[in-house]
C-alpha cells in the first residue's frame, strides 16, 4: 500500500540491481520471473542502462543507484508514495527521466504522492498542492497558482514565491 524513496537508499551493494530488485520483490511475494520482468521494465523507463543491470551496486554511481531506489518503491504500485529529495545525485535528464516516470505511474495508479523538496523546480514539476515550512511551521498551502496569488505575483516561480512568504533574500540565502 506504501512505499518510500529516500536519499539513503539501502542496498546490497555486491548484488546487482536487478538482484537487489528481485531480492526486494521477494518481501512482498512477488514471484522471481514477474519481479525481474518488473524491474527491468521500470529502470529501462527511468532511463537505466540494460549494460549496467547485472553489475554489482557498488560499481555504480550515486545518481544510479538512486533510480535503483526508485525502482525498488514502485515494484509494487503503491497507493502512498513518500518521496524525500527523490532526485538527489541525478544528472539534469536523469531528474527529467525520474520525475516523468513518477508522474505517469502516479496518474496511472492513481497514487498519493507526498514530496520532500528543496528543490522547487521539481515542487512544481511533481506536486498538485505545495505546502511551503519554514522552521518546522506550514506557512502556506495552496496549488502553485494559488501560492502566486498570495503575494500578488502571477508571474513568478515557486522558489520567489518561497523566498517572499519566509522572508528572506536570496542574497541572504549566500551569506
Amino acid at each position: 500500500m506504501m512505499n518510500r524513496v529516500s536519499v539513503d537508499a539501502a542496498f546490497f551493494k555486491r548484488l546487482s540491481a536487478i538482484e537487489n530488485l528481485v531480492y526486494a520483490a521477494r518481501l512482498y511475494d512477488i514471484p522471481v520471473k514477474k519481479a525481474t520482468t518488473k524491474a527491468t521494465l521500470i529502470l529501462e523507463n527511468l532511463g537505466f542502462p540494460k549494460s549496467r543491470m547485472n553489475g554489482g551496486m557498488e560499481d555504480l554511481s550515486r545518481g544510479m543507484q538512486q533510480k535503483v531506489a526508485i525502482a525498488r518503491a514502485f515494484l509494487i504500485n503503491p497507493m502512498l508514495l513518500l518521496l524525500d529529495e527523490p532526485t538527489t545525485g541525478l544528472d539534469p535528464k536523469s531528474k527529467r527521466d525520474v520525475q516523468s516516470f513518477i508522474n505517469q505511474v502516479r496518474q496511472e495508479h492513481s497514487a498519493v504522492t507526498i514530496l520532500t523538496t528543496h528543490d522547487m523546480i521539481e515542487a512544481e514539476a511533481l506536486c498538485y498542492e505545495i505546502a511551503i515550512i519554514d522552521n518546522g511551521k506550514f506557512i502556506a498551502q495552496g496549488t502553485l497558482d494559488e501560492l502566486k496569488l498570495s503575494i500578488n505575483k502571477p508571474e513568478v516561480t515557486l522558489e520567489e514565491v518561497f523566498l517572499e512568504l519566509v522572508g528572506k533574500d536570496i542574497l541572504d540565502e549566500e551569506a
